[in-house]
């Protein structure tokens, strides 16, 4: 008789375990959904999805996730930084600045993120971050003493290129809430 009843605990404690891991991965998930959101403010969301992730892992002990699978979103979130800025600065090369127009757009669109981030209710951050590197380049090429239409093109150009990195880096992310499906369920 009591060899039955450890057995029904036995069960009973499974059955918890499994509905704990559930709620613990619903729970990741929600949290991975909102800072994906969080690519809106400028945060470093991709990076933010990366360390829930590897929380989740250390702390759930049913975790699919492995060293590798983290290392691969590391480098992927690092490729899209790299490709952000290389699209920012091919954006305004293409336009014709320079180097000096180039790391103006880079500090302009950090300086017009935190900025902006007060504004409408932090979405100012995204169009401080795309005006930043805007008014950053401008500046730059203007220092340069370039005239003001070829310091406009270029520009234009840094804030183009702006747009496109940040459209890659929150596909990035897309792709990471995606993977972390398959890892949660």
């Amino acid at each position: 008789m009591s060899c039955h009843r450890f057995s029904f605990f036995k069960v009973s404690n499974i059955f918890f375990r499994d509905q704990m891991s559930t709620t613990i991965a619903i729970i990741t998930f929600a949290l991975l959904v909102i800072a994906f959101f969080t690519h809106i403010f400028s945060f470093p969301a991709n990076w933010l999805i990366i360390l829930i992730l590897a929380a989740w892992s250390w702390l759930s002990p049913d975790s699919s996730l492995t060293l590798s699978t983290l290392l691969v979103f590391v480098g992927i979130a690092f490729l899209g930084e790299c490709i952000e800025f290389v699209l920012q600065t091919f954006g305004a090369r293409k336009y014709g600045s320079s180097s000096t127009g180039d790391w103006g757009a880079f500090f302009g669109a950090i300086c017009g993120a935190i900025i902006g981030a007060p504004f409408f209710f932090g979405l100012g951050a995204l169009a401080g971050a795309v005006g930043g590197a805007y008014l950053g380049c401008l500046g730059g090429e203007l220092i340069k003493r370039r005239s003001f239409s070829e310091a406009r093109m270029a520009a234009k150009g840094a804030m183009i290129g702006k747009i496109l990195g940040m459209a890659v880096k929150i596909g990035i992310g897309f792709f990471f809430l995606v993977q972390s499906l398959e890892v949660l369920f």
